[in-house]
């Protein structure tokens, strides 16, 4: 008898991968834990039933959360990591010897604890000095925070559930209130292909501008995501993602990425028609 697991993407699409085993199953205090194995995309962590990522194709999401910003900013030295118990987004910051400290805030233990013994090629870096984890509600504990980061990376999971409270005004309004004047948020977007998915995308969106001086959506492609279209939103106090582009300078520090680079980069952030058309009446693209 064969395993599979499926995800319903819409009442009328479902996303099937073949499972040779499943390697954890856990319910925790948020949610129901899986991580299963399968031939095509190795390794791979559920949340709920919903695919939060595998090992073939993590790499694509991890660097597009992380590097855009670094190549932008010319001064990171403290970063908060809201979500991303799994180490992914540790992991490509780890890479940068000029970032003094990171706060990661993870609101489940179990995922943690689950990735670092399943998962180590996205968690191998949750044991660096730098990072301090806490554990504890995203929108909670950016509330109390004022000036005090260069980066905030919202890895959260979806609209819904745990991370609701993730995609609210009140929160975008308090990551603005905890970077310094010239700090840089990045968040994941959602995907913009299906009509459900889109008008979350839309609301994060136009909530985020009502923020941030600054807030434009670039894209990645990730092939166990629903449609494979994959938005992130780089919002800002004073860097524009293009024009202030530094990319010899990334260049120079000869990080191996297997997706980012400085042109694409670029080319990240000119959209298909379709998605301009939906921000149309959220931001102003200059």
């Amino acid at each position: 008898m064969e395993l599979w697991f499926t995800e319903r993407h819409t009442p009328n699409v479902k996303f099937s991968i073949r499972v040779d085993k499943q390697l954890y199953s856990a319910q925790s205090e948020f949610q129901r834990i899986d991580i299963f194995e399968s031939a095509e995309f190795g390794r791979f962590l559920t949340l709920d039933g919903y695919m939060m990522l595998t090992e073939r194709d993590e790499f694509i999401y991890h660097e597009m959360i992380t590097h855009p910003a670094m190549a932008v900013h010319p001064a990171v030295r403290d970063v908060l990591i809201i979500g991303a118990g799994d180490g992914g987004v540790v992991r490509e910051l780890s890479r940068y010897p000029e970032i003094e400290h990171f706060d990661l805030v993870e609101i489940d233990p179990l995922v943690v604890e689950a990735c670092r013994q399943y998962l180590p090629q996205t968690a191998g870096k949750l044991d660096d000095p730098r990072l301090q984890i806490h554990y504890a509600d995203g929108l909670k504990f950016v509330r109390a925070k004022a000036a005090c980061y260069d980066l905030i990376i919202v890895d959260s999971t979806d609209p819904f559930g745990p991370g609701e409270g993730l995609f609210t005004k009140e929160f975008y309004g308090n990551c603005y209130k905890a970077l310094r004047e010239n700090g840089i948020m990045i968040n994941q977007h959602e995907s913009p292909f299906y009509e459900a998915d889109a008008l979350a995308m839309q609301r994060a969106h136009k909530r985020i501008c009502q923020s941030f001086p600054l807030s434009r959506i670039y894209q990645a492609h990730i092939p166990t995501y629903p449609s494979g279209h994959w938005l992130f939103g780089f919002s800002s106090k004073k860097y524009h993602p293009v024009k202030n582009l530094r990319a010899e300078e990334w260049r120079q520090r000869g990080l191996a990425c297997r997706y980012y680079t400085t042109n694409l980069h670029r080319g990240a952030f000119a959209l298909p028609a379709y998605v301009e058309q939906l921000l149309e009446d959220v931001e102003n693209v200059d």
